[in-house]
Protein backbone atom coordinates (compact mmCIF):
# COMPACT_ATOMS: atom_id res chain seq x y z
CA UNK A 1 0.00 0.00 0.00
CA UNK A 2 1.19 3.36 -0.99
CA UNK A 3 1.32 6.82 -2.24
CA UNK A 4 0.98 8.29 -5.41
CA UNK A 5 2.73 11.76 -5.70
CA UNK A 6 1.81 13.48 -9.00
CA UNK A 7 1.25 16.90 -10.86
CA UNK A 8 4.18 18.57 -10.47
CA UNK A 9 7.97 18.47 -11.73
CA UNK A 10 10.50 16.54 -9.70
CA UNK A 11 14.02 17.59 -9.91
CA UNK A 12 15.91 14.08 -8.83
CA UNK A 13 19.07 16.09 -8.68
CA UNK A 14 21.18 12.05 -9.75
CA UNK A 15 21.48 14.98 -12.69
CA UNK A 16 20.83 18.69 -12.69
CA UNK A 17 18.23 18.38 -15.67
CA UNK A 18 16.56 14.93 -14.61
CA UNK A 19 12.95 15.23 -13.77
CA UNK A 20 10.24 12.64 -13.14
CA UNK A 21 6.60 12.86 -13.68
CA UNK A 22 5.53 11.41 -10.29
CA UNK A 23 6.57 9.24 -7.35
CA UNK A 24 5.58 6.33 -5.61
CA UNK A 25 6.30 6.25 -2.01
CA UNK A 26 5.90 2.89 0.52
CA UNK A 27 6.32 3.40 4.34
CA UNK A 28 8.08 6.46 3.83
CA UNK A 29 10.78 5.74 1.06
CA UNK A 30 10.60 6.11 -2.67
CA UNK A 31 9.41 2.64 -4.04
CA UNK A 32 9.57 3.57 -8.02
CA UNK A 33 9.22 7.03 -9.95
CA UNK A 34 8.70 8.03 -13.56
CA UNK A 35 6.04 8.74 -15.59
CA UNK A 36 2.59 9.86 -13.94
CA UNK A 37 0.60 7.22 -16.07
CA UNK A 38 3.10 4.58 -16.20
CA UNK A 39 2.79 4.24 -12.36
CA UNK A 40 -1.17 4.56 -11.88
CA UNK A 41 -1.11 1.22 -14.03
CA UNK A 42 1.85 -0.48 -12.52
CA UNK A 43 0.87 0.29 -8.78
CA UNK A 44 -3.12 0.04 -9.17
CA UNK A 45 -3.80 -2.27 -7.33
CA UNK A 46 -1.26 -0.74 -4.09
CA UNK A 47 -1.84 2.83 -4.54
CA UNK A 48 -4.04 3.80 -1.59
CA UNK A 49 -3.28 7.99 -1.97
CA UNK A 50 -2.93 9.88 -4.11
CA UNK A 51 -1.44 13.56 -3.77
CA UNK A 52 -1.55 16.45 -5.88
CA UNK A 53 1.97 18.65 -5.58
CA UNK A 54 -0.82 21.53 -7.55
CA UNK A 55 2.08 22.09 -10.44
CA UNK A 56 4.55 23.27 -8.33
CA UNK A 57 7.93 22.23 -8.72
CA UNK A 58 9.48 19.04 -6.04
CA UNK A 59 12.87 18.95 -5.01
CA UNK A 60 14.51 16.43 -2.08
CA UNK A 61 13.79 17.96 0.92
CA UNK A 62 16.08 21.25 2.24
CA UNK A 63 18.25 20.42 5.09
CA UNK A 64 19.55 23.56 6.95
CA UNK A 65 23.31 21.86 8.06
CA UNK A 66 24.37 24.27 10.90
CA UNK A 67 21.52 25.99 12.81
CA UNK A 68 20.46 26.80 15.89
CA UNK A 69 16.72 25.73 16.31
CA UNK A 70 16.19 26.65 20.20
CA UNK A 71 17.91 29.77 19.56
CA UNK A 72 16.35 30.92 16.20
CA UNK A 73 12.47 30.27 18.56
CA UNK A 74 14.00 32.86 21.19
CA UNK A 75 14.94 35.00 18.09
CA UNK A 76 11.10 34.71 17.66
CA UNK A 77 9.95 35.38 21.34
CA UNK A 78 12.20 38.35 22.14
CA UNK A 79 12.42 41.32 20.63
CA UNK A 80 14.39 41.42 17.71
CA UNK A 81 16.83 44.08 17.07
CA UNK A 82 18.27 42.86 13.71
CA UNK A 83 15.89 45.16 11.33
CA UNK A 84 17.04 48.33 13.29
CA UNK A 85 18.48 50.40 10.66
CA UNK A 86 19.84 52.88 13.35
CA UNK A 87 21.18 53.51 16.56
CA UNK A 88 18.92 55.99 17.63
CA UNK A 89 16.02 52.90 15.97
CA UNK A 90 17.86 50.43 18.69
CA UNK A 91 17.37 53.18 21.40
CA UNK A 92 13.97 53.33 20.73
CA UNK A 93 13.02 49.85 20.58
CA UNK A 94 15.46 48.74 23.55
CA UNK A 95 13.27 51.53 25.78
CA UNK A 96 9.98 50.78 24.63
CA UNK A 97 10.91 46.85 25.56
CA UNK A 98 12.35 48.33 29.14
CA UNK A 99 9.29 50.01 29.68
CA UNK A 100 6.58 47.59 28.64
CA UNK A 101 6.91 45.26 31.45
CA UNK A 102 7.23 45.95 35.16
CA UNK A 103 7.15 42.18 35.78
CA UNK A 104 10.10 41.23 33.41
CA UNK A 105 13.37 41.01 35.48
CA UNK A 106 15.31 41.43 32.92
CA UNK A 107 15.56 43.16 29.35
CA UNK A 108 16.85 41.11 26.98
CA UNK A 109 17.30 41.40 23.22
CA UNK A 110 18.88 39.97 20.41
CA UNK A 111 20.52 40.89 16.90
CA UNK A 112 21.92 43.88 16.69
CA UNK A 113 24.64 44.70 13.92
CA UNK A 114 26.33 48.11 14.44
CA UNK A 115 27.26 48.12 10.68
CA UNK A 116 23.26 48.39 10.02
CA UNK A 117 23.71 51.70 11.69
CA UNK A 118 24.91 55.29 9.45
CA UNK A 119 27.24 55.56 12.78
CA UNK A 120 28.18 51.97 13.46
CA UNK A 121 27.86 52.57 16.99
CA UNK A 122 28.09 50.58 19.64
CA UNK A 123 26.52 51.44 23.00
CA UNK A 124 28.34 51.78 25.98
CA UNK A 125 26.92 50.76 29.92
CA UNK A 126 26.26 54.31 30.67
CA UNK A 127 23.61 54.57 27.56
CA UNK A 128 22.39 51.91 28.30
CA UNK A 129 21.75 52.73 32.29
CA UNK A 130 19.71 55.21 30.93
CA UNK A 131 17.43 53.36 28.80
CA UNK A 132 17.30 50.76 31.74
CA UNK A 133 17.65 51.99 35.18
CA UNK A 134 16.55 49.58 37.06
CA UNK A 135 16.68 46.23 35.46
CA UNK A 136 19.85 44.84 34.19
CA UNK A 137 19.74 44.94 29.91
CA UNK A 138 21.49 42.34 28.09
CA UNK A 139 21.96 42.55 24.26
CA UNK A 140 23.18 40.15 22.24
CA UNK A 141 25.13 41.14 19.04
CA UNK A 142 23.98 39.52 15.46
CA UNK A 143 27.04 36.85 15.75
CA UNK A 144 25.85 35.93 19.43
CA UNK A 145 29.99 36.14 20.09
CA UNK A 146 29.28 39.54 21.52
CA UNK A 147 26.84 41.35 23.93
CA UNK A 148 26.10 44.78 25.57
CA UNK A 149 24.80 44.99 29.47
CA UNK A 150 24.52 47.79 31.62
CA UNK A 151 25.88 48.28 34.66
CA UNK A 152 23.45 46.49 36.84
CA UNK A 153 24.11 43.25 34.52
CA UNK A 154 27.70 43.89 35.34
CA UNK A 155 27.29 44.28 38.86
CA UNK A 156 24.89 40.90 39.26
CA UNK A 157 27.71 39.35 37.38
CA UNK A 158 30.61 40.16 39.52
CA UNK A 159 32.66 42.24 36.99
CA UNK A 160 34.62 45.13 37.44
CA UNK A 161 37.71 47.07 36.97
CA UNK A 162 40.15 43.95 38.29
CA UNK A 163 37.97 41.11 36.67
CA UNK A 164 40.42 39.67 34.12
CA UNK A 165 39.51 38.24 30.92
CA UNK A 166 38.21 34.88 30.66
CA UNK A 167 39.76 32.34 28.85
CA UNK A 168 38.94 32.70 24.99
CA UNK A 169 36.91 35.84 25.73
CA UNK A 170 37.07 39.51 26.04
CA UNK A 171 35.86 42.16 28.29
CA UNK A 172 35.80 45.58 26.64
CA UNK A 173 37.73 48.48 28.94
CA UNK A 174 37.87 52.26 28.35
CA UNK A 175 40.72 54.53 29.50
CA UNK A 176 40.61 54.09 32.86
CA UNK A 177 40.67 50.36 32.82
CA UNK A 178 36.42 49.97 33.94
CA UNK A 179 34.30 47.69 31.52
CA UNK A 180 32.30 49.79 28.90
CA UNK A 181 29.20 46.86 28.96
CA UNK A 182 30.97 45.58 25.41
CA UNK A 183 31.62 41.62 25.92
CA UNK A 184 32.95 39.31 23.83
CA UNK A 185 32.66 35.28 23.70
CA UNK A 186 33.47 33.45 27.16
CA UNK A 187 33.07 37.21 28.90
CA UNK A 188 29.54 37.06 27.60
CA UNK A 189 29.02 33.67 29.64
CA UNK A 190 29.63 35.37 32.92
CA UNK A 191 26.52 37.67 32.16
CA UNK A 192 24.61 34.01 31.47
CA UNK A 193 25.40 32.90 34.56
CA UNK A 194 23.50 35.64 36.57
CA UNK A 195 20.44 35.74 34.39
CA UNK A 196 17.13 34.27 35.16
CA UNK A 197 16.61 30.47 34.16
CA UNK A 198 14.54 29.27 31.43
CA UNK A 199 11.98 26.59 32.13
CA UNK A 200 10.96 24.04 30.33
CA UNK A 201 7.67 25.97 29.43
CA UNK A 202 9.65 28.46 27.54
CA UNK A 203 12.25 26.08 25.46
CA UNK A 204 9.13 24.39 24.53
CA UNK A 205 7.36 26.91 23.02
CA UNK A 206 10.92 28.35 21.42
CA UNK A 207 10.80 24.85 19.64
CA UNK A 208 7.59 24.74 18.75
CA UNK A 209 7.76 28.23 17.38
CA UNK A 210 11.64 27.56 15.79
CA UNK A 211 9.94 24.05 13.92
CA UNK A 212 6.55 25.63 12.74
CA UNK A 213 8.87 28.55 10.79
CA UNK A 214 11.52 26.18 9.40
CA UNK A 215 8.91 24.06 7.64
CA UNK A 216 7.25 27.02 6.39
CA UNK A 217 10.74 28.16 4.43
CA UNK A 218 10.57 24.30 3.02
CA UNK A 219 13.29 22.56 5.44
CA UNK A 220 12.75 19.57 6.33
CA UNK A 221 15.76 19.04 8.66
CA UNK A 222 18.35 20.35 10.48
CA UNK A 223 21.67 19.94 11.89
CA UNK A 224 21.13 21.71 15.02
CA UNK A 225 23.57 22.97 18.20
CA UNK A 226 21.34 23.38 21.56
CA UNK A 227 22.37 21.18 23.91
CA UNK A 228 24.45 22.99 26.61
CA UNK A 229 22.23 25.93 26.84
CA UNK A 230 18.44 25.48 28.02
CA UNK A 231 19.02 23.24 31.39
CA UNK A 232 21.17 20.37 30.00
CA UNK A 233 21.08 17.39 27.73
CA UNK A 234 18.54 15.14 29.40
CA UNK A 235 15.98 17.96 29.58
CA UNK A 236 16.63 19.58 25.99
CA UNK A 237 16.02 16.03 24.68
CA UNK A 238 13.08 15.63 26.03
CA UNK A 239 11.88 18.63 24.63
CA UNK A 240 12.69 17.68 21.15
CA UNK A 241 11.59 14.02 22.05
CA UNK A 242 8.01 15.51 23.30
CA UNK A 243 7.35 18.10 20.00
CA UNK A 244 8.53 15.37 17.50
CA UNK A 245 6.90 12.29 19.30
CA UNK A 246 3.87 13.53 21.20
CA UNK A 247 2.60 16.36 19.30
CA UNK A 248 3.60 14.50 15.75
CA UNK A 249 6.43 17.49 14.49
CA UNK A 250 7.97 15.21 11.78
CA UNK A 251 11.08 17.11 11.25
CA UNK A 252 15.03 15.25 10.25
CA UNK A 253 17.05 16.49 13.61
CA UNK A 254 20.69 16.10 13.67
CA UNK A 255 21.96 16.58 17.31
CA UNK A 256 25.49 18.49 17.58
CA UNK A 257 26.26 17.92 21.30
CA UNK A 258 28.56 20.61 23.01
CA UNK A 259 31.77 18.70 24.60
CA UNK A 260 30.58 20.11 28.13
CA UNK A 261 27.17 18.15 27.76
CA UNK A 262 29.06 14.60 26.83
CA UNK A 263 29.66 13.41 29.92
CA UNK A 264 25.63 13.90 30.63
CA UNK A 265 24.90 12.55 27.52
CA UNK A 266 26.62 9.45 28.79
CA UNK A 267 25.48 9.14 31.94
CA UNK A 268 21.57 9.01 30.71
CA UNK A 269 22.63 6.24 28.25
CA UNK A 270 22.90 8.04 24.90
CA UNK A 271 25.45 7.73 22.28
CA UNK A 272 26.07 8.15 18.32
CA UNK A 273 23.46 7.37 15.91
CA UNK A 274 20.32 7.05 15.40
CA UNK A 275 17.09 7.99 18.07
CA UNK A 276 14.13 7.15 16.43
CA UNK A 277 13.16 7.96 12.48
CA UNK A 278 13.29 12.22 12.95
CA UNK A 279 16.33 12.32 16.01
CA UNK A 280 19.81 11.63 16.27
CA UNK A 281 23.13 12.34 17.48
CA UNK A 282 25.63 13.43 15.42
CA UNK A 283 29.23 14.93 16.24
CA UNK A 284 30.70 16.91 19.34
CA UNK A 285 30.46 20.57 19.49
CA UNK A 286 33.77 22.75 19.94
CA UNK A 287 34.49 26.07 19.32
CA UNK A 288 38.33 26.92 18.20
CA UNK A 289 37.67 30.72 17.75
CA UNK A 290 35.56 33.76 18.17
CA UNK A 291 33.67 35.40 15.00
CA UNK A 292 35.11 38.48 12.90
CA UNK A 293 32.80 40.96 13.75
CA UNK A 294 33.82 41.46 17.24
CA UNK A 295 37.42 40.60 15.97
CA UNK A 296 37.95 37.37 17.99
CA UNK A 297 38.19 35.19 15.15
CA UNK A 298 41.81 33.89 15.66
CA UNK A 299 43.77 34.66 12.64
CA UNK A 300 47.51 33.97 11.79
CA UNK A 301 48.04 37.90 11.59
CA UNK A 302 46.74 40.46 12.98
CA UNK A 303 43.20 42.18 12.29
CA UNK A 304 44.05 45.29 9.50
CA UNK A 305 42.14 47.27 11.06
CA UNK A 306 43.44 46.57 14.59
CA UNK A 307 47.32 45.62 14.29
CA UNK A 308 47.56 44.63 17.83
CA UNK A 309 44.98 42.32 17.69
CA UNK A 310 45.20 38.55 16.44
CA UNK A 311 41.77 37.65 17.85
CA UNK A 312 41.35 34.48 20.25
CA UNK A 313 41.70 30.91 20.93
CA UNK A 314 38.88 29.30 22.79
CA UNK A 315 41.37 26.62 24.02
CA UNK A 316 45.51 26.10 24.31
CA UNK A 317 46.33 23.71 21.87
CA UNK A 318 46.15 20.61 24.35
CA UNK A 319 43.04 21.41 25.25
CA UNK A 320 42.17 21.76 21.79
CA UNK A 321 43.30 18.33 21.35
CA UNK A 322 42.20 16.44 24.83
CA UNK A 323 38.47 17.46 23.73
CA UNK A 324 39.44 16.07 20.07
CA UNK A 325 40.32 12.70 21.80
CA UNK A 326 37.28 12.54 24.02
CA UNK A 327 35.01 12.68 20.81
CA UNK A 328 36.65 9.43 19.86
CA UNK A 329 36.31 8.07 23.35
CA UNK A 330 32.78 8.34 22.75
CA UNK A 331 33.04 6.81 18.68
CA UNK A 332 31.85 10.22 17.49
CA UNK A 333 33.54 12.91 15.27
CA UNK A 334 33.82 16.27 15.98
CA UNK A 335 31.96 19.48 14.92
CA UNK A 336 34.64 22.71 15.06
CA UNK A 337 33.72 26.50 15.10
CA UNK A 338 36.59 27.54 13.48
CA UNK A 339 36.17 31.03 11.36
CA UNK A 340 40.25 32.54 11.39
CA UNK A 341 42.76 30.63 9.47
CA UNK A 342 44.93 30.13 12.93
CA UNK A 343 42.00 28.29 14.65
CA UNK A 344 41.92 26.67 11.39
CA UNK A 345 44.98 25.16 11.78
CA UNK A 346 44.80 24.34 15.24
CA UNK A 347 41.95 22.00 14.48
CA UNK A 348 43.47 20.44 11.41
CA UNK A 349 46.72 19.94 14.05
CA UNK A 350 44.33 17.66 16.04
CA UNK A 351 42.23 16.26 13.51
CA UNK A 352 45.22 14.98 11.99
CA UNK A 353 46.65 13.59 14.68
CA UNK A 354 43.66 12.01 16.20
CA UNK A 355 41.05 11.39 12.69
CA UNK A 356 37.43 10.19 13.34
CA UNK A 357 36.75 6.42 14.33
CA UNK A 358 33.56 7.06 12.53
CA UNK A 359 31.72 9.58 10.85
CA UNK A 360 32.82 12.45 9.18
CA UNK A 361 34.42 15.39 11.37
CA UNK A 362 33.04 19.06 10.08
CA UNK A 363 34.53 22.15 9.97
CA UNK A 364 32.06 25.25 10.50
CA UNK A 365 32.18 28.13 8.86
CA UNK A 366 35.53 28.27 7.53
CA UNK A 367 35.53 31.88 6.71
CA UNK A 368 39.17 32.67 6.08
CA UNK A 369 41.61 29.71 5.04
CA UNK A 370 44.76 30.00 3.45
CA UNK A 371 45.42 28.00 0.33
CA UNK A 372 48.43 25.42 1.75
CA UNK A 373 45.45 24.71 4.92
CA UNK A 374 42.90 23.30 1.93
CA UNK A 375 45.50 21.22 0.63
CA UNK A 376 45.69 19.38 4.37
CA UNK A 377 41.78 19.49 4.43
CA UNK A 378 41.93 17.38 1.31
CA UNK A 379 43.14 13.99 2.33
CA UNK A 380 40.82 14.19 5.63
CA UNK A 381 37.55 12.54 6.22
CA UNK A 382 35.86 15.91 7.06
CA UNK A 383 32.27 17.84 5.48
CA UNK A 384 32.73 21.78 5.29
CA UNK A 385 29.04 23.44 6.77
CA UNK A 386 29.02 26.80 5.20
CA UNK A 387 26.75 29.48 5.49
CA UNK A 388 26.53 31.37 1.89
CA UNK A 389 24.42 34.58 3.98
CA UNK A 390 27.12 35.38 5.91
CA UNK A 391 28.57 37.08 2.75
CA UNK A 392 25.59 39.56 2.65
CA UNK A 393 26.14 40.50 6.13
CA UNK A 394 30.05 40.41 6.38
CA UNK A 395 30.64 42.10 3.49
CA UNK A 396 32.09 45.32 2.83
CA UNK A 397 33.25 45.75 6.65
CA UNK A 398 35.26 42.62 6.81
CA UNK A 399 37.49 43.69 3.66
CA UNK A 400 38.26 46.08 6.41
CA UNK A 401 38.66 43.34 9.42
CA UNK A 402 41.06 41.43 6.97
CA UNK A 403 42.64 43.49 4.15
CA UNK A 404 42.75 43.08 0.14
CA UNK A 405 45.43 40.52 0.79
CA UNK A 406 43.39 37.69 2.91
CA UNK A 407 40.61 38.25 0.76
CA UNK A 408 40.57 36.51 -2.12
CA UNK A 409 41.18 33.09 0.81
CA UNK A 410 38.34 33.96 2.88
CA UNK A 411 34.60 32.82 2.16
CA UNK A 412 36.31 31.05 -1.10
CA UNK A 413 33.17 28.55 -1.12
CA UNK A 414 33.49 28.25 -5.02
CA UNK A 415 37.20 27.40 -4.51
CA UNK A 416 36.46 24.45 -1.53
CA UNK A 417 34.28 23.29 -4.09
CA UNK A 418 36.63 23.31 -7.32
CA UNK A 419 39.11 21.42 -5.15
CA UNK A 420 37.11 18.42 -4.45
CA UNK A 421 35.88 19.07 -0.91
CA UNK A 422 32.37 18.28 0.23
CA UNK A 423 30.24 20.78 1.36
CA UNK A 424 27.17 21.72 3.11
CA UNK A 425 24.52 24.59 3.28
CA UNK A 426 23.38 26.04 6.03
CA UNK A 427 22.08 29.52 8.24
CA UNK A 428 23.60 29.58 11.38
CA UNK A 429 20.18 30.71 12.54
CA UNK A 430 19.01 32.62 14.72
CA UNK A 431 22.27 34.33 13.46
CA UNK A 432 21.07 34.71 9.76
CA UNK A 433 17.67 34.14 8.69
CA UNK A 434 17.14 30.41 7.78
CA UNK A 435 15.45 30.31 4.24
CA UNK A 436 17.54 28.32 2.04
CA UNK A 437 16.35 30.05 -1.07
CA UNK A 438 18.00 33.12 0.62
CA UNK A 439 21.44 31.08 1.22
CA UNK A 440 21.02 30.01 -2.16
CA UNK A 441 20.39 33.79 -3.70
CA UNK A 442 23.56 34.77 -1.49
CA UNK A 443 25.78 31.83 -2.90
CA UNK A 444 24.73 32.63 -6.38
CA UNK A 445 24.82 36.38 -6.64
CA UNK A 446 27.15 37.36 -3.41
CA UNK A 447 25.92 40.55 -2.59
CA UNK A 448 22.75 41.95 -0.53
CA UNK A 449 19.63 41.35 -2.39
CA UNK A 450 18.65 45.09 -2.55
CA UNK A 451 21.42 45.96 -4.50
CA UNK A 452 20.52 44.87 -8.00
CA UNK A 453 23.93 46.14 -9.57
CA UNK A 454 26.46 45.30 -7.63
CA UNK A 455 28.43 42.44 -9.39
CA UNK A 456 29.26 40.34 -5.97
CA UNK A 457 31.98 40.58 -3.31
CA UNK A 458 34.64 38.09 -4.65
CA UNK A 459 32.44 37.48 -7.90
CA UNK A 460 34.71 34.71 -8.82
CA UNK A 461 33.67 32.68 -6.00
CA UNK A 462 29.87 32.55 -7.29
CA UNK A 463 28.44 29.08 -7.42
CA UNK A 464 26.11 27.57 -10.26
CA UNK A 465 22.28 26.69 -9.52
CA UNK A 466 23.23 23.10 -9.15
CA UNK A 467 25.95 23.84 -6.75
CA UNK A 468 24.04 25.94 -4.52
CA UNK A 469 20.72 23.50 -4.38
CA UNK A 470 23.27 20.67 -3.37
CA UNK A 471 24.32 22.77 -0.83
CA UNK A 472 21.17 21.81 1.05
CA UNK A 473 20.14 18.32 -0.60
CA UNK A 474 22.73 16.14 -1.51
CA UNK A 475 25.70 17.98 0.79
CA UNK A 476 23.45 18.19 3.89
CA UNK A 477 22.88 14.71 3.66
CA UNK A 478 26.65 13.84 3.10
CA UNK A 479 27.67 15.59 6.30
CA UNK A 480 25.67 13.20 8.19
CA UNK A 481 26.46 10.09 6.33
CA UNK A 482 23.11 9.71 4.79
CA UNK A 483 24.02 10.05 1.63
CA UNK A 484 22.84 6.76 0.45
CA UNK A 485 19.15 8.28 2.00
CA UNK A 486 18.55 11.78 1.35
CA UNK A 487 19.86 14.84 -0.86
CA UNK A 488 18.27 12.94 -3.82
CA UNK A 489 14.80 11.95 -5.38
CA UNK A 490 15.61 8.22 -6.01
CA UNK A 491 14.86 4.84 -5.42
CA UNK A 492 14.88 3.72 -1.66
CA UNK A 493 15.54 7.60 -0.12
CA UNK A 494 13.34 9.19 2.23
CA UNK A 495 10.41 11.02 1.10
CA UNK A 496 11.48 14.41 2.25
CA UNK A 497 10.43 16.68 -0.39
CA UNK A 498 10.65 20.53 -0.77
CA UNK A 499 7.65 22.10 -3.48
CA UNK A 500 8.26 25.12 -4.68
CA UNK A 501 6.31 27.64 -7.14
CA UNK A 502 9.71 28.26 -9.31
CA UNK A 503 12.30 26.03 -11.36
CA UNK A 504 15.34 27.21 -9.88
CA UNK A 505 17.59 26.08 -12.70
CA UNK A 506 15.67 28.63 -15.48
CA UNK A 507 13.92 31.11 -13.26
CA UNK A 508 15.37 34.53 -12.93
CA UNK A 509 17.66 34.54 -9.98
CA UNK A 510 15.74 37.30 -8.31
CA UNK A 511 12.96 34.86 -7.95
CA UNK A 512 14.55 32.72 -5.86
CA UNK A 513 13.63 35.59 -3.14
CA UNK A 514 10.05 35.39 -3.53
CA UNK A 515 9.05 32.17 -4.64
CA UNK A 516 6.85 30.32 -3.38
CA UNK A 517 6.81 27.08 -0.45
CA UNK A 518 3.76 25.49 -1.60
CA UNK A 519 4.23 22.42 0.79
CA UNK A 520 6.98 20.94 2.86
CA UNK A 521 6.64 16.77 2.94
CA UNK A 522 8.50 14.86 5.80
CA UNK A 523 8.32 11.51 5.63
CA UNK A 524 5.43 11.29 2.72
CA UNK A 525 3.64 13.36 5.07
CA UNK A 526 2.58 17.12 4.42
CA UNK A 527 4.01 19.13 7.43
CA UNK A 528 3.17 22.45 5.71
CA UNK A 529 1.18 23.53 2.98
CA UNK A 530 1.11 27.33 1.69
CA UNK A 531 -2.93 27.36 2.18
CA UNK A 532 -2.91 26.88 5.47
CA UNK A 533 -0.50 29.73 6.87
Amino acid sequence: MGTLWQNGTFFTLGDQNETVEAVYVVDGRIAAMGAKEQLLEQFKESITEIKDVAGGYVYPGFVDSHLHMIGHGEKLLRLDLSQATSSLEMEQWLTKKAQANEEEKWVIAEGWNEYNFPDEKIFTRYELDKISPHKPLYASRVCRHAALVNSEALMLAGITKETPNPQGGVIERDEQGEPTGYLMDTAVDLIKEVMPPVDRKYVYQALKLSVQDLLSHGITGGHTEDMNYYNGFSETLDVFQSLIHKEGFRFRTNFLIHHEQMDAMNKSGYGPGKLTDYLEIGSMKIFADGALGGRTARLSEPYSDDPENYGVFMHSEDAFKELVQKARDYQMPVAVHVIGDAALEQALDALEECPPVEGRDRLIHLQVARPELIERIKPLKVILDLQPRFVVTDFPWVEDRLGSERLASSFAWKTLLDEGLHCAGGSDAPIEPPGPLLGMHAALTRRHPDDKVHEGYLPEQKLSRYEAVQLFTSGSAYATGMEERRGKIALGFDADFTVLSHNLFTCDIEEYLTADVLMTIVDNTVMYEKEAR
